[in-house]
C-alpha cells in the first residue's frame, strides 16, 4: 500500500498550496489528495497545483467534493450539483488522479416529509449519471462512508446496496474511512462485505463518540485491524490521511509530521508500506 495525505489538513491551518504539496513530498508521503473546487480556482491555480505536485514527484491519487445538494428535494439544486460534479470528474482527469472521493448528503427533516426512498432513488439517478461521465474520463467515483445518523451511507450494508443498486461498480465505488467505520461500530470482519469494491481508504483516529480526524494514537481506532481487514478483501491501493481542524493550527506540521510517523508505524508492523 501507498501512504497519501489530504492537503486539507494544509488549507486548513492557512498554509498555501505549493508549501503544502512540498511539505507533503519532505515528509515521506507517497502521494496527495487534493480538497479544493473546481468553480473556485482558476487556471494559474491549477497549472500552479500540477507543476508543483510533478515537480515533486507526488501523484495526486484523489480530489475531495461534498455535494449534499445531489439529493436536494429541488430539481434545480440537484441540476447545480450535477454539473459541479462533472467539473470535479474534469478535474480529476486534469490532474491525471484516479478517483473522485464524494460525499453524499443525509436524509432531510429526519425522514418524516419526504420518503427516504425517494431521496435514496434521486442519489441513485444522480451517481449513475455522474458515473457515465467518469468512464468517459476514465476516472472513477469513491463514495464515502460518513459516520452521522441521518447520512445516506452510514453502514457497510447501505454501502454494499447503494453501489448494487447504481450498477456500476467498476465505476462507482467505496471509500473506506477507518474512523468513521469506528464511529459506527463496525466490527472490522464486517469490512469483507465491501471486497472488490474498495476504490480509496482514508485514515484517522478518533475518540470513539465523536468525529475527530486525529492522528493515529490519539484515540481508540482499532486502526491495525481494520488495515488488515482492508487488505484481505484484496485491496492495495493508497491508504491517505485525513487531518482537519487542528488544535493548534500553527503546529500543523508537527501534527502532521506525528501523523505520517504513527501511520508509517503501523503499517510497517503489518507488512502494508510499499515504496517507489
Amino acid at each position: 500500500m501507498k501512504l497519501g495525505l489530504i492537503n486539507s489538513a494544509w488549507a486548513q491551518a492557512g498554509r498555501e498550496t505549493s508549501f503544502g504539496i512540498r511539505k507533503t513530498k519532505e515528509l515521506g508521503f507517497d502521494t496527495i489528495d487534493l480538497f479544493t473546487d473546481p468553480l473556485a480556482i482558476d487556471v494559474r491555480e491549477r497549472l500552479l497545483v500540477r507543476r508543483t505536485a510533478e515537480d515533486c514527484g507526488l501523484p495526486i491519487v484523489s480530489v475531495c467534493c461534498v455535494a449534499v445538494g445531489l439529493i436536494d428535494f429541488n430539481p434545480t439544486v440537484q441540476r447545480f450539483h450535477l454539473d459541479r460534479c462533472r467539473a470535479f470528474l474534469d478535474l480529476v482527469c486534469e490532474l491525471g488522479a484516479s478517483n473522485l472521493l464524494l460525499v453524499l448528503g443525509e436524509y432531510i427533516w429526519q425522514r418524516e416529509v419526504i420518503p427516504p426512498a425517494e431521496q435514496w432513488a434521486a442519489a441513485v439517478s444522480s451517481l449513475r449519471t455522474l458515473g457515465e461521465h467518469a468512464r468517459s474520463l476514465g476516472v472513477r467515483i469513491a463514495l464515502e462512508l460518513e459516520p452521522f445518523r441521518e447520512s445516506l451511507l452510514n453502514t457497510v450494508g447501505e454501502m454494499v446496496r447503494f453501489i448494487g443498486d447504481v450498477g456500476m461498480a467498476d465505476t462507482v465505488r467505496a471509500n473506506c474511512d477507518i474512523s468513521h467505520l469506528h464511529l459506527v461500530h463496525t466490527p472490522p470482519g464486517q469490512v469483507a462485505a465491501l471486497k472488490g469494491l474498495i476504490e480509496h481508504v482514508h485514515l484517522s483516529d478518533c475518540n470513539g463518540r465523536t468525529h475527530g480526524d486525529l492522528p493515529p494514537g490519539r484515540g481508540v481506532t482499532p486502526i491495525c485491524d481494520y488495515l488488515a481487514a482492508i487488505r484481505d478483501t484484496g485491496y492495495d491501493g493508497v491508504v491517505s490521511i485525513e487531518l482537519e481542524y487542528s488544535p493548534e493550527p500553527a503546529r500543523i506540521e508537527e501534527w502532521v509530521a506525528e501523523a505520517y510517523r504513527e501511520t508509517d508505524k503501523i503499517m510497517q508492523s503489518l507488512g502494508f508500506r510499499s515504496r517507489p
